[in-house]
């Protein structure tokens, strides 16, 4: 049986990743340029109501709105999250009596998401028949990241379907290999991580005994990694990323090299 951690555990460099990421079939299509992530996700609440206004774009409902009502739903609100910035989302299919069935697209820097709401089950009467098909292009690393970030998010597994049979008939995969193709790339992003995280701490202890005056930024720094790695942990990203920003700051006051011991004295 595939295992996806195993896999990218070994993983050694961005040629041997892509290749893997290759290799996979990602939510039933295979990513042959290696530039894209399809994967299937559960939609849980239909909420929140947005607007598509003239051009086409999402907006938030206003009473001045005269563009058509659309629900956006859980899984695509999480996916907008995770992007931090990003254009306007166009949708590609505008929704018409069904508020919950459309297509959008959204860039942010060097992704491309492309969002695809339907039903496969129960005729649409409810939001948990609703099922959204995510493409993500761009760069491994950073479509890895999005992921990590989509399902921090929304607080839950995307893949666990409420109806299987159906979700297996309609995407025509299997859910184990849903299992795969998101396991695959939250823990690619982990592993980057983490190896962020090792590369400080070998900083850290590379400086231990050389200056006695940084003795206390050392200790700010092993205490910023300890948070860093409780934030990888519980799949909080940015806090992993403000953990990080202050070990490294620590470290760059503890370095003999920087000069920054004796400005900081002076400023005192």
């Amino acid at each position: 049986m595939y295992d996806a951690d195993y896999y990218v555990r070994n993983v050694q460099s961005d040629e041997h990743r892509q290749r893997t990421v290759n290799d996979l079939e990602i939510g039933g299509e295979s990513s042959s340029d290696g530039e894209k992530s399809i994967l299937y996700a559960q939609v849980i609440q239909g909420k929140p109501r947005m607007a598509v206004n003239e051009e086409g774009g999402l907006e938030v409902l206003k009473k001045s709105n005269r563009g058509r009502v659309v629900f956006l739903g859980d899984v695509a609100k999480s996916i907008l999250y995770s992007l931090g910035s990003y254009d306007v989302p166009i949708f590609t299919d505008e929704p018409n009596w069904d508020e919950q069935r459309w297509e959008l697209v959204c860039k942010s820097n060097e992704l491309v998401v492309k969002i695809r709401s339907a039903h496969y089950w129960g005729f649409g009467l409810f939001s948990r028949c609703f099922y959204n098909r995510i493409e993500i292009i761009g760069p491994l690393s950073i479509r890895s990241r999005c992921v990590h970030d989509i399902v921090a998010a929304l607080g839950r597994n995307p893949w666990e379907a409420v109806m299987i049979k159906s979700f297996e008939r309609t995407t025509k995969i299997k859910m184990e290999n849903h299992l795969k193709s998101w396991s695959f790339l939250i823990q690619l992003a982990k592993n980057d991580m983490n190896e962020d995280i090792l590369k400080l701490e070998d900083s850290v202890r590379k400086l231990r005994g050389v200056n006695e005056d940084a003795v206390e930024f050392l200790q700010a720094a092993d205490i910023a990694l300890e948070e860093a790695r409780t934030a990888l942990a519980d799949r909080n990203a940015p806090a992993v990323e403000r953990a990080l920003s202050r070990a490294s700051n620590s470290i760059i006051q503890a370095d003999p090299k920087t000069d920054l011991q004796s400005t900081n004295i002076l400023l005192e």
